[in-house]
């Protein structure tokens, strides 16, 4: 396994922090966050015709995934 040293702004760090778990490691993190970004491309690429219901679902659900994420960024 190989390591990386990234840099990051102050302000994109406290960010980070606030969206951090107790005992998670940043990589956990980063990895939960990509888990994230893949659903929500997913969700996005769902079309209304094949499924209305579960197109609407996948509205709800990604507009409270966004809710929460954009609350911990403050």
């Amino acid at each position: 396994m190989g390591f990386k040293t990234i840099t990051i702004k102050d302000e994109v760090y406290n960010k980070l922090m606030k969206l951090k778990r107790p005992k998670e490691s940043f990589s956990q993190l980063f990895a939960r966050l990509a888990k994230k970004q893949d659903l929500s491309e997913l969700c996005g690429s769902w079309d209304d015709a094949e499924d209305p219901l579960m197109y609407e679902k996948l509205k709800e659900m990604r507009k409270e995934m966004n809710e929460d994420f954009d609350a911990r960024l403050g």
